[in-house]
């Protein structure tokens, strides 16, 4: 030490009011943000047919599903998000109306499901089956396999 030199101590510390930069959450773990939509219409089957008309149409049902997840901040970037198809495990489920789709994505995002109604899903590009992840987001268009009646 020299003359006119004091010691900095650790008592000297100052507390700085906390910042928040954009790195700050960027690993945390968090739900990722979505945009989903399903498309209802009506079923003309046999039964509908004969028992409604346009004037006096029968109940909606959902014909299909659209679901954008936003993946923009993943770890790595070599792996894409994917989706399965588990089984409703819901009390008042006895009947098997409804299943449960769940998008994992990977690090920092948690996984997200939703339940959706359990039917046969139309696998062609023309029928309006989409499922692609580009520029960060995941994208799942799928209708249900409509049946004709015939006797």
């Amino acid at each position: 030490m020299q003359e006119g030199d004091v010691l900095f101590g650790s008592g000297s510390e100052v507390n700085l009011d906390l910042t928040h930069n954009s790195w700050n959450d960027k690993y945390r773990p968090r739900k990722p943000k979505y945009y989903n939509r399903f498309h209802t219409g009506y079923e003309w089957n046999k039964y509908n047919q004969t028992h409604y008309d346009h004037d006096n149409p029968p109940p909606k049902v959902v014909l299909g599903y659209k679901f954008n997840i936003f993946y923009p901040d993943l770890i790595d970037r070599t792996t894409t998000p994917n989706y399965t198809i588990d089984k409703d495990e819901h009390v008042d489920n006895t009947s098997n109306e409804t299943c449960i789709i769940r998008f994992h994505g990977g690090p920092p995002y948690e996984d997200i499901a939703f339940r959706i109604v359990n039917r046969e899903w139309e696998r062609s590009h023309k029928k309006g089956f989409k499922c692609t992840f580009e520029r960060g987001i995941l994208h799942l268009y799928f209708n249900f396999k409509r049946y004709r009646y015939r006797r």
